[in-house]
């Protein structure tokens, strides 16, 4: 089988990858480079719940793009980042960092700004078409939020949300008839020194996993089945391995589980091109509680910006990486509990590449 990811760039000018990786010959390959608009370089990308549309957090704009085909990627439009009003400024480092999609009706598009005046996440509606509608919210965090990465709970009723500047977590109830947030809670990070920069949850909707940017471990929470607010177990692991440099030469990146939600997959980034970084797995029980951290492998590179894994959510055999210090894909083989590296396609481009997003 062929199958068609998608990946974005860090900086201008904007443009869509889409690579092919076939399955039997172990191959990667570039198939497409769409030009988008050259000011709106996506630093994360994800689909619609049915893959009809690519939302992009580009610089100062939230994006959306209809995808006919993998090689048939058309802009839709753009809306300019929003909350504080000088967020969408050319004079602020303000910049839009991570989306997210829901994927039960109605299907808004959460997105956060990252950097100064980051304090209020944007809830956009979508059209028919899945194109990017209004700015129907923009709710508040703190002065001094930075928000990195976000997950639903299974129900889509629950959305946490990691504050790498502002050192919490923080819990929002979405309305199930408007998809605007209020919230419910906020955590501080076990440390003053962790910053939470990505969050998944165990598809049985039990376990949240925090992942610590400069902290560079893993901390495990439940989730309090009244209030629905994740509650530290004071379980944390490495995410790298024993007799490094200092921890402030890496910086934690993302966390995903696998499709069967029976593994958990974490990286971090060197924080320079002389370190390499590091991708971790381990083994969940059938609730999501942690059984044990299977190993800790080094990646290429530092993995620059990006280093971030994307399990594909058709298999539990392959993983993709992307890396911004070089410029290239990677397809990992996860099997018999043990990883490999079976294909890379290099596209030393300026700012390639990003996340890449499973097509088909």
């Amino acid at each position: 089988m062929k199958h068609h990811l998608m990946v974005g760039t860090w900086t201008p000018p904007g443009r869509i990858y889409t690579v092919q990786f076939d399955d039997e010959a172990l191959t990667l390959t570039l198939v497409k480079k769409t030009e988008i608009p050259e000011a709106e370089p996506i630093s994360w990308m994800t689909f619609s719940h049915d893959k009809k549309t690519i939302y992009g957090a580009a610089m100062k704009k939230w994006n959306s793009f209809a995808v006919h085909s993998p090689t048939e990627i058309v802009h839709q439009v753009s809306h300019p980042v929003a909350g504080h009003p000088l967020a969408p400024s050319s004079e602020t480092n303000t910049r839009a960092i991570f989306v997210l999609a829901a994927h039960q009706p109605p299907y808004n598009v959460y997105g956060n700004p990252f950097y100064k005046y980051a304090g209020f996440g944007n809830v956009f509606s979508v059209k028919a078409d899945g194109s990017l509608d209004e700015n129907v919210q923009n709710y508040p965090y703190a002065e001094n939020t930075g928000i990195h990465g976000m997950v639903f709970d299974p129900t889509e009723t629950y959305l946490y949300s990691a504050d790498l500047t502002a050192n919490k977590i923080w819990t929002h109830r979405k309305d199930a008839q408007t998809g605007q947030l209020e919230l419910i809670d906020c955590l501080e990070a076990p440390s003053p020194g962790d910053h939470p920069r990505w969050v998944e949850m165990h598809p049985s909707g039990k376990y949240l996993y925090v992942l610590m940017e400069a902290g560079n471990r893993l901390g495990v929470y439940v989730i309090d089945e009244k209030r629905h607010v994740p509650v530290f177990t004071h379980i944390t692991y490495p995410l790298l391995p024993p007799g490094l440099p200092s921890r402030q030469t890496y910086r934690g990146d993302v966390v995903f589980t696998s499709r069967n939600g029976e593994y958990l997959f974490a990286t971090t980034r060197g924080n320079g091109f002389d370190y390499t970084g590091y991708i971790t797995a381990f083994k969940l029980g059938p609730h999501g509680q942690i059984e044990r951290q299977l190993f800790v492998n080094p990646t290429s590179t530092s993995g620059g910006h990006s280093n971030a894994v994307s399990p594909c959510d058709f298999s539990d055999e392959w993983l993709a990486l992307c890396d911004d210090q070089e410029g290239f894909v990677e397809i990992y083989r996860f099997k018999d509990e043990l990883l490999a590296r079976v294909a890379r396609v290099d596209i030393p481009e300026k700012g390639f590449g990003m996340n890449a997003i499973w097509y088909d």
